[in-house]
């Protein structure tokens, strides 16, 4: 009865030992894990911009454009349809249609030096998209993605990549990274929309495309567009996120906005009161996330301003159902400081204080 007792004992340690060991290995997985995530595209300085191109941006029709815009090395001549009204200074022009500045490379200095590192910029940041390795996922779906649901990862196509009317779904959080390699051409059809959802930003979608961007009449775009050559939007597409080309890019009555608002779908859950959250992170650098809950249907005007009072960017103007919404507000552009952000909804206003720390 001894001899079983001190081998019960011994094989009882030795399977604890085992145990513990398994269960330490576990835990260390998530760890290895996130250490292995995808990192980011460093956009440098072509962050700026809503729309960067080497040889020309054109737009026909009532475009709307919230984010500055850039060309070089062409000059300001090519880019049409705009009515560019120039800046005293000579730095930069200005619209009636942008929400921003428009900067070329013929303007007067230090236009010229950042617009040309701008454009480096945003081929290094291209580069870096393309040569990523050890693809999640290749040549899915045969390149047709229309009616899937795509998670964070690296994808790799050396066709063309289309999506149709049904659209295309990207699932994730606010932190995940999606980069999608593309050989050749990619093209929305007319009507078909991406989707965000679960908290997926469209800063954190890199579209690197070798051939040409096609955005059908009525198409919704979400990310960044790293294109090799050029961005076609037509007829009343609209892009959440950056149209960076190395070639031109071409509008027609286009919505194009570098902030994205987000409802957050809960019909069993309607706030009970009319609330703007505090920004998360904050401070930050160089984007945030705002917050707010409406109790029911009505005008949203959400508006970031610097200390003096100067209106820096309207992020919300139009009527919203009742729910839950959170929108990216991007401050690349931006120098480091306090900024305000104020809600107006139905009359009712609230201001909230964030910092932008780079």
């Amino acid at each position: 009865m001894k001899n079983y007792t001190i081998y019960f004992r011994k094989t009882f340690a030795r399977n604890i030992r085992l145990f513990l060991v398994i269960l330490a290995f576990a835990l260390l997985i998530p760890e290895v894990t996130m250490s292995q995530s995808l990192a980011t595209v460093n956009l440098g300085s072509s962050g700026n911009y809503a729309i960067l191109s080497k040889t020309g941006i054109s737009s026909s029709g009532t475009t709307s454009i919230v984010g500055n815009i850039g060309l070089s090395p062409a000059a300001a001549t090519y880019i049409t349809g705009f009515g560019l009204i120039m800046d005293p200074s000579g730095t930069f022009s200005t619209s009636s249609l942008i929400t921003g500045k428009i900067y070329a490379s013929d303007y007067t200095s230090p236009t010229p030096t950042n617009m040309t590192t701008a454009i480096a910029d945003m081929e290094i940041a291209n580069t870096d998209a393309a040569n990523r390795k050890s693809p999640d996922f290749t040549e899915l779906y045969a390149g047709d993605l229309t009616g899937q649901t795509l998670m964070p990862g690296l994808y790799k196509w050396g066709t063309n990549v289309l999506i149709s009317a049904g659209g295309l779904t990207i699932s994730g959080s606010s932190s995940d990274i999606w980069i999608f390699q593309i050989a050749q051409n990619l093209d929305l059809a007319n009507g078909a929309a991406v989707t965000l959802i679960g908290g997926a930003q469209a800063s954190n979608i890199f579209w690197q495309v070798a051939g040409q961007v096609t955005l059908g009449t009525t198409a919704a775009m979400q990310g960044i567009i790293l294109c090799e050559t050029q961005i076609v939007m037509n007829t009343s597409a609209t892009l959440v996120g950056r149209a960076l080309a190395q070639t031109a890019v071409t509008l027609d009555a286009n919505s194009i906005t570098t902030s994205g608002l987000t409802a957050i779908k809960d019909e069993n859950n309607i706030p009970s009161e009319f609330a703007l959250l505090q920004n998360y992170p904050n401070p930050f650098n160089p984007s945030t996330v705002i917050k707010f809950t409406l109790p029911k249907n009505g005008v949203v005007i959400l508006k970031v301003y610097d200390t003096i009072g100067n209106e820096i960017e309207e992020l919300v103007n139009g009527v919203k159902e009742a729910g839950r919404y959170e929108v990216t507000f991007d401050a690349t552009d931006l120098t480091s400081g306090i900024y305000f952000y104020r809600i107006n909804f139905n009359g009712q206003v609230i201001t909230n204080k964030m910092m932008l720390v780079k």
